[in-house]
């Protein structure tokens, strides 16, 4: 029986191309983007009229997600993925010299606009059979790895792990299960043209682990196939 995910940042990278591969399964997806309508997610929306629900977001604003909450009130959506993200600089990213505006960008997008989006579609995903809220972190999250560069980036996908994982805490009860990820260094704009799988790749093995999960796999840090994740 046909899905219903809803994607952020569906227009480009791994999001789109999750789009892609649920549309190639005959699943439905809500596309969220700042500007759904164009690119190559406007083309996928044009010709997968009944498939596609292109809806715009803003992340990190209260009142487009407010917006895009009451546009798609009453709609039951099985899967919440939180794909938007952000890198930050390329450099002044040390804990010698770091860049405090960029930082708090990058935590913005990060860290508050999932938990933002997951509180908002909280009553979409309650309505759904899937009942799964996942998000896109990062293995240089982890802070066993011991890392020592990529200050702002590593800092917000390891914040948004402890955020998310209090947000699974809070809705266990409800039976939502809460899943962070890994995507793999994937081919994109953020991970170049030199990182080791496309998205595609990703795509298609974060759709099979999220397929897979349930409750018992609420508050977990894996990869995109499933492998665990050191905290």
């Amino acid at each position: 029986m046909p899905q219903t995910w809803m994607i952020t940042g569906a227009n480009r990278g791994i999001g789109l191309a999750l789009t892609i591969e649920l549309l190639r399964r005959g699943d439905h997806v809500i596309a969220a983007a700042r500007n759904p309508w164009g690119g190559a997610l406007g083309e996928l929306a044009a010709a997968h009229p009944g498939a596609v629900t292109p809806v715009e977001l803003d992340v990190t604003s209260d009142e487009s997600v407010a917006a895009a909450r009451n546009a798609l009130a009453g709609r039951a959506i099985d899967v919440l993925l939180n794909n938007a993200g952000l890198y930050g600089p390329r450099d002044r990213q040390t804990g010698l010299d770091v860049d405090f505006d960029e930082w708090r960008e990058v935590f913005e997008v990060n860290v508050y606009a999932p938990i933002r989006v997951a509180q908002a579609f909280l009553p979409n995903i309650e309505a759904g059979q899937g009942r799964r809220i996942a998000t896109i972190s990062s293995r240089m999250g982890s802070i066993a790895a011991n890392p020592g560069n990529a200050l702002i980036y590593r800092s917000s996908k390891a914040a948004v792990n402890m955020a998310m994982v209090v947000f699974g805490n809070s809705v266990r009860e409800r039976n939502v299960t809460v899943m962070l990820f890994h995507p793999g260094w994937v081919q994109t704009d953020m991970g170049g043209s030199g990182a080791d799988i496309t998205p595609a790749e990703s795509a298609g093995g974060l759709i099979r682990t999220i397929d897979a999960s349930g409750i018992a796999e609420t508050n977990s840090f894996r990869d995109y196939t499933g492998e665990k994740i050191a905290w």
